[in-house]
């Protein structure tokens, strides 16, 4: 069984799970920290000096980056993901780079982060994403007003030109949102620390536009009114009692089954690719159990032995075994608490991005759109240390997938 901080807290960060699929990742275990992390972050938007979570802004750069020390022999070094391969890819050289990375964009951008982030004397090694290099810089107009834009991925950031936040900008020429650091004997053996300070304690280089992920309502423009607290206590209401409702072993019978839980997560995601909410749990539950059997036909259809196809089909019946050992009623009642997260969850987001200080825009053919940040991640900062990431599924995460938002690399 994956239990929930080894599914969602990993020492190296390189994924991060949504609130909502604790349940089906960690059963129970999962349920019960969803629901705990939303009071949590309901308490902090609420004033209350006891929270006990941190919050970091999930800003939409690319490529993700380290930088750091290697630890072996304390030479300054920059990687992408596969620092923690278990022969770690890191470029101390230009020739590192050019040996790994063919000439274009991405090479560039790590020749520039090699070249600029030593001066920053970074500690240890931190994690960030790179938002721009001065190439990608642009003036833009949007209803009226010049900006100073980066597009590093799908959301367009925009600083009014004027201000003084642009000047530092355009005078850069590179800018990084850091939100990870680790400490550790090697890259195999490292351990992630969420939610810090990061930035603030590095040293000031004017080619560096340095940023924290860290969350911060400077203005006091996220701090809940007494109807918007009472909104998200209903809803965390109406989800302790469905969680009373649910038998152990039906949270179990997914996050016990790998396979399932894998399976039932790729069906959610395909619901919010085609812009499908979950308002029907009991046709939801249908449809998953169709996905389900058709998936593994398909996977059987292509065998050509009858070894491998009555492999397949046996892997078909310990899945499929779930739903004709479950009362379905059951079932349907844990996605209806799924839906409940997920509800309270959406009203946490629309409150924090009020804090926003950087224009978010989506590009398309028309013009721009007004959005918000791309997420939020919620670290318990008391207890098991785990971190979720928030977001908007049926804007952001489709806004990914759909060619009508153009896209930075575009």
């Amino acid at each position: 069984m994956i239990r929930f901080n080894n599914y969602l807290v990993e020492q190296q960060n390189t994924h991060m799970e949504h609130l909502e699929d604790s349940i089906l990742n960690a059963g129970v275990d999962g349920a019960r920290e969803a629901i705990n992390f939303l009071r949590s972050l309901r308490d902090m938007l609420s004033g209350s000096s006891k929270s006990k979570v941190d919050v970091t802004v999930k800003w939409d750069g690319a490529p993700a980056i380290f930088a750091g020390k290697d630890p072996a022999d304390k030479k300054f070094f920059v990687a992408k993901k596969g620092i923690f391969n278990k022969n770690p890819m890191i470029y101390k050289t230009y020739k590192d780079i050019d040996n790994d990375i063919a000439k274009g964009d991405l090479n560039t951008k790590m020749k520039l982060a090699l070249k600029h982030l030593p001066a920053l004397n970074i500690t240890g090694v931190v994690q960030g994403d790179f938002l721009y290099a001065k190439k990608d810089l642009r003036k833009t107009t949007i209803d009226g007003e010049s900006y100073i834009t980066f597009h590093p991925n799908t959301i367009v950031y925009a600083i009014p030109e004027k201000s003084k936040l642009a000047r530092q900008i355009v005078g850069s020429e590179i800018g990084v949102v850091w939100h990870t650091t680790y400490r550790g004997r090697s890259f195999e053996t490292m351990s992630a620390s969420f939610g810090k300070e990061i930035a603030s304690k590095l040293s000031k280089n004017k080619n560096v536009w340095s940023v924290d992920a860290l969350y911060k309502d400077v203005s006091g423009n996220a701090t809940m009114t007494e109807t918007e607290t009472d909104a998200i206590n209903a809803i965390l209401s109406k989800a302790g009692k469905k969680f009373t409702e649910i038998n152990k072993e039906t949270f179990q019978g997914i996050s016990d089954n790998e396979e399932l839980s894998a399976r039932a997560k790729v069906f959610t995601n395909v619901k919010v690719r085609a812009g499908e909410t979950i308002d029907d749990t009991d046709k939801f539950v249908s449809e998953l159990m169709t996905y389900l059997y058709d998936f593994y036909q398909a996977q059987i259809d292509k065998l050509k032995t009858e070894k491998g196809k009555a492999r397949k089909e046996e892997k078909r019946k310990e899945v499929m075994a779930y739903f004709s050992n479950t009362d379905k009623s059951q079932i349907v009642a844990l996605f209806d608490l799924y839906n409940l997260i997920a509800e309270a969850k959406l009203l946490v987001i629309k409150q924090m991005d009020k804090a926003k200080t950087v224009g978010t825009f989506f590009k398309t053919a028309d013009g721009y759109q007004v959005t918000g940040e791309e997420g939020f991640v919620a670290i318990d900062k008391i207890g098991t240390k785990n971190a979720v990431k928030l977001v908007d599924r049926m804007k952001f995460s489709r806004a990914n997938f759909d060619d009508a938002y153009i896209k930075g690399w575009n």
